[in-house]
């Protein structure tokens, strides 16, 4: 049987999405994984938020995607949440459709850093994923989108602890963190961002980017070995 709290820690963490006014309807989705045990639990496909409840939240196989307990369909961007939770060391996963985040995804931009906002979540601007191809779409699009995701860190040598967003090109935001609510998280940090980012490039198109020393800076204060930001 899948532990409660993790059934419980994802229920939460796709309420909190929907507070956090980044979804409309049914879109979006949080994940969770419980690693010793090769179990991933996200939300059910097409549910209304208002009618979730811990109990229905769907456990899979990390390994295979097989439905675990229960008789509900999981959310149908679990493939894509599996490539990542096989290729990051992540506690939890989150998809948006958020309007900012979204919008350069649809423009296929990336969500570049402007600055030390930006640095003090991530190392660098946020990638954007090549498309996929006609083949990738029609077979298991899915997977081919989270399959994209991890080529699009790879390829570039984008540490995934680092960046933990990507915008997935005509598609839309995905995010992770050490646990579903730190995604949820870095969802919200993603689309304030986005907006941000979205005002520079109509404001000032050419505006200069910060170096790398001040990037490096307010990322590391915060999240270096030395960080001492905050009372931790």
């Amino acid at each position: 049987m899948v532990a409660p709290e993790l059934r419980k820690r994802v229920h939460d963490a796709n309420m909190a999405l929907v507070e956090s006014g980044l979804v409309t309807g049914t879109f979006g989705n949080v994940s969770g994984i419980d690693r010793d045990e090769g179990v991933v639990v996200i939300k059910p496909s097409g549910v209304p938020y208002a009618e979730l409840s811990p109990r229905l939240m769907v456990p899979v196989s990390l390994e295979n995607g097989r439905v675990l307990e229960g008789d509900l369909r999981p959310s149908s961007d679990t493939p894509t949440h599996l490539e990542i939770y096989r290729a990051f060391p992540c506690g939890g996963v989150a998809h948006t459709h958020s309007t900012y985040a979204t919008a350069l995804a649809q423009a296929c931009l990336p969500l570049r850093c402007m600055g030390t906002t930006h640095a003090d979540h991530f190392r660098g601007d946020v990638p954007l994923t090549r498309d996929l191809t006609e083949t990738e779409v029609l077979d298991s699009y899915e997977r081919h989108t989270g399959v994209a995701i991890v080529e699009a860190f790879r390829s570039a040598g984008i540490p995934p602890e680092e960046i933990t967003a990507v915008l997935v090109a005509h598609h839309g935001p995905f995010t992770w963190g050490t646990d579903p609510a730190a995604a949820v998280e870095a969802s919200r940090v993603l689309e304030h961002l986005a907006h941000m980012e979205c005002l520079i490039r109509t404001m000032a198109p050419d505006a200069p980017r910060p170096g790398a020393r001040l990037v490096n800076r307010h990322f590391d204060r915060k999240h270096g070995g030395g960080a001492y930001y905050g009372q931790g």
